[in-house]
């Protein structure tokens, strides 16, 4: 992962600001995640600590995180213990991604004490444990961990403190020439994997920048080309950046990674990179464990509609033998005096045929000639009346497609709050069983006004995004204005923009492409066609889904998203 050891070294170098601060509230957004409110030097901070599996982390953020009515049982017990204490120090040990903060607080005594908060940033291994530095035995942790499954290290409340295994590695900030070309064998291949298996805190992008630089494998270049990395370590020459790649393999660094082609956006703070960095990607994370079975939901319900479209389809293919159907008939007719009972098949003049052409007819021998006449005729009106239905019958499942893989376009890139819309508006079309809740719970979340995501272009002009087809409507049928710009993906499912004026600069109108674009199902494609036309020409016919319209007067504009873009332009704000 990105946030290796040297990242971590530039965030407890730049969080040094928070040492002597109160610590004055504690939340647990999740089960995964701190917020810890530090106020420092006349300033408030939110010290985010997350041991999400994918995105664990440590930096100062300025996200908002909607906190539980009811706190976990972790959080009361480092709000009993922690909170109103003060920081006393900030260190990483060694260039591991390990942590520690302690505390200086007051027992039930009145004595001065120390607890530390031991932060662990290992992958899915991540943890958060508090200790009472004195003794070294923990109070608790956010994950317990029993000798059945670890037996070198238990996490139990009451246990001894053990850190975790050393894995033999080198000191970077203190890793000689020599020591390095003691580590590596040249002769075995892959250095980049060496590199990493041999020092403290390299991740394999870090390594992989030491052999670009480098150029030639030799040992001279490699030596030459860590120890420019190596003092800009132990200096903190920082170069905080996100690298956005056309493969969309995003990553971050706080060393610049020249062997990355890609859109490099560069910060003055680490924790601005890291804040940004984990925007999107640990919210959308989130969303994907909290909406699980709701997308699981949705595409069994998108399945279940392609499978009957075929089977529509293939009926509709039957159907169209209706007019076959109604020649039999009138030809059996015609040619009744001809036809015997038991006759299996007659061949008979097609008199509907130009060039007079002879027909042969099935014919069922248990019946009479009259009712194999009248059966071609009943076979004619059913097919014909099929064909009517079946016609309105895959119209509707079209449609059905259509939403449901805009609902699934929607999850992709919703927030919590959108997701909980969602299931309101499958409850509402009865697709989803409503739960029960309080009938004042229940009124007050339908009386609330969806939230909106609002940008803002480069020359300040505001423009409103949809997540989900209630804000959809709300913004395009309400607080969208008639001479205003509505913008939307071309037959993509996608999001409704709008842009709050009534002329925008071509740049904002391409900028707002580039939002209805990356909120789309083409996310990670290029040249996506998006129209846009005057809120006027856009309709909602009578009893259509939510989030569903037509419109005309369109111009169509060809934009590629760019994440970098989508970012900068929230930032803005």
């Amino acid at each position: 992962m990105p946030f290796d050891g040297i990242v971590v070294r530039s965030v407890t170098h730049a969080l040094q600001k928070l040492v002597s601060g109160r610590l004055t509230r504690i939340y647990q957004p999740n089960p995964y995640d701190l917020l810890l409110h530090i106020r420092s030097n006349g300033k408030n901070h939110k010290l985010l600590i997350s041991i999400n599996a994918s995105f664990a982390r440590l930096h100062l953020t300025k996200a908002s995180y909607d906190n539980p009515k009811e706190p976990t049982m972790f959080c009361m017990l480092l709000r009993k213990h922690l909170e109103g204490s003060f920081l006393e120090s900030f260190t990483q040990v060694g260039c591991e991604r390990i942590i520690q903060m302690d505390f200086r607080t007051r027992n039930e005594l009145g004595d001065i004490t120390i607890k530390r908060l031991i932060i662990e940033i290992m992958g899915r291994h991540s943890n958060v444990v508090l200790i009472e530095k004195d003794r070294g035995l923990i109070i608790d942790s956010m994950k317990h961990i029993s000798s059945s499954v670890n037996r070198y290290r238990t996490i139990l409340p009451g246990q001894e403190y053990v850190n975790p295994p050393s894995q033999e590695k080198k000191d970077p900030l203190t890793m000689t020439s020599d020591d390095l070309l003691r580590s590596l064998d040249f002769n075995a291949g892959k250095l980049d994997q060496q590199l990493t298996q041999s020092i403290t805190g390299f991740s394999p992008q870090l390594s992989k920048e030491v052999l670009f630089r480098a150029g030639l494998p030799n040992p001279k270049a490699i030596v030459s080309a860590f120890k420019s990395i190596q003092d800009d370590i132990i200096h903190h020459h920082d170069h905080p950046q996100i690298i956005y790649t056309k493969e969309g393999k995003d990553t971050f660094h706080i060393i610049d990674l020249t062997h990355i082609n890609g859109n490099k956006l560069t910060f003055d703070d680490v924790n601005d990179m890291l804040d940004q960095y984990y925007l999107l990607k640990a919210d959308n994370d989130l969303v994907k464990q909290r909406a699980g079975d709701l997308k699981h939901f949705i595409s069994n319900e998108l399945k279940k509609n392609q499978l009957k479209r075929k089977k529509l389809e293939k009926t509709l293919k039957a159907s169209s033998e209706a007019k076959t159907y109604q020649l039999y008939g009138e030809l059996l007719t015609a040619h009744m005096h001809l036809i015997h009972r038991g006759d299996k098949s007659i061949e008979v003049v097609n008199y509907y045929d130009e060039n007079q052409a002879k027909l042969t007819i099935p014919l069922n021998p248990n019946r009479t000639p009259s009712e194999n006449a009248q059966a071609f005729f009943k076979k004619y009106t059913k097919a014909k009346t099929a064909n009517t239905v079946v016609k309105k019958q895959i119209e509707l499942t079209v449609n059905e497609i259509q939403y449901f893989e805009g609902l699934l376009q929607q999850i992709d890139s919703a927030s919590l709050k959108d997701i909980e819309e969602i299931r309101l508006e499958l409850e509402d079309g009865g697709y989803l069983k409503k739960r029960k809740q309080k009938k004042s719970n229940r009124k007050q979340t339908k009386r609330q006004r969806p939230e909106l995501d609002r940008y803002t272009a480069t020359d300040g002009t505001s423009i409103l995004v949809g997540k989900n087809n209630i804000q959809n409507d709300y913004l395009t049928m309400k607080v969208g204005k008639s001479d205003e710009i509505w913008l939307h993906t071309k037959d993509i499912p996608g999001s409704h923009v709008v842009i709050q004026t009534t002329d925008p600069s071509d740049e904002t109108i391409e900028e707002a492409a580039c939002l209805a674009a990356f909120y789309s199902k083409s996310k990670l494609s290029s040249q996506v066609p998006v129209d846009y036309t005057q809120i006027r020409h856009v309709r909602k016919p009578n009893g259509a889904k939510p989030g569903f319209v037509i419109y005309d007067h369109q111009k169509t504009l060809y934009v590629t998203p760019d994440e970098s873009l989508v970012l900068k332009l929230k930032n803005e704000m």
